[in-house]
């Protein structure tokens, strides 16, 4: 009996158009909105920021804040981006009431009704779980090979299926995880940049202006506080969604260690 393997995660396949999409967005931020001449004095960027002006001081941080702010961007975008997918992947109900059921109908001896309950959650586990039942059906009618080599192929099959569902769930948290060191990185570049020019500028005025260094320092820590911002949203997504795969893959295990005893306490 052939079985038929159809993930359910429904997912970005290419992040690298997200980012490009995400610096346009950025770049397009960063000159009409933060750039606005009304934040200005005289209504010349070039010239410092109105007092108070949060949009202006953010401007004045230089050419890394759109880059922060795409990390930004692409962390908000593929989180959400992998709620979806997760979702999608969990299927319908609550995936402890569905391992509870399977597990039930699996003492029971009622595969009939573990498929039942499968066709009815769908989801990434689900077409584990099918796959899975649908190999101890086709074990059960086999007569050439042993009881252990039929648990083997039963086992055989579940480790399969969850690897075919894996990759798809873990789809670009591998680039989340590395904006949660990138961002802060990029933060503290801003920060550097930002110190360099401000003491530049005073070394070339001749004397200590005391106005100059602290427009200059605040200037400098826009950067390092979106880079904070980009780096803890990133651990955030990356550790929240790597705990519900957790979740997942402990909810696979737990059914397909009851469907492969179920199988050798009744044959």
């Amino acid at each position: 009996m052939e079985t038929t393997k159809k993930t359910h995660v429904v997912g970005i396949k290419n992040a690298g158009i997200v980012i490009i999409c995400c610096f346009i967005l950025a770049v397009c931020i960063y000159h009409f909105l933060l750039g606005n001449p009304s934040n200005f004095m005289n209504n010349d960027p070039n010239n410092h920021p109105l007092p108070g002006n949060f949009l202006g001081t953010i401007y004045k941080g230089g050419i890394i804040v759109p880059v922060i702010q795409t990390l930004l961007l692409t962390v908000l975008a593929l989180s959400i981006e992998r709620y979806f997918a997760l979702r999608s992947a969990f299927g319908k109900g609550s995936l402890a009431k569905f391992v509870a059921n399977i597990k039930a109908a699996l003492a029971e001896g009622d595969i009939k009704k573990a498929q039942e309950i499968c066709d009815n959650q769908k989801g990434s586990v689900a077409n584990v779980v099918t796959s899975t039942l649908r190999k101890y059906d086709e074990m059960e009618k086999n007569t050439a090979l042993s009881k252990e080599q039929k648990l083997l192929a039963i086992q055989k099959e579940l480790e399969e299926a969850t690897a075919l569902e894996m990759p798809m769930m873990q789809q670009n948290l591998p680039i989340i995880a590395t904006i949660t060191t990138l961002g802060t990185l990029m933060g503290l570049l801003g920060t550097v940049i930002g110190m360099i020019r401000s003491f530049a500028a005073l070394s070339a005025g001749g004397g200590a202006d005391s106005m100059a260094l602290s427009q200059g320092i605040s200037e400098a820590l826009i950067n390092t506080a979106f880079g904070i911002l980009t780096g803890a949203l990133a651990v955030i997504s990356y550790n929240y969604y790597t705990n519900k795969i957790d979740k997942l893959t402990y909810g696979l295990d737990e059914v397909g260690f009851s469907i492969v005893q179920t199988f050798a306490a009744t044959h």
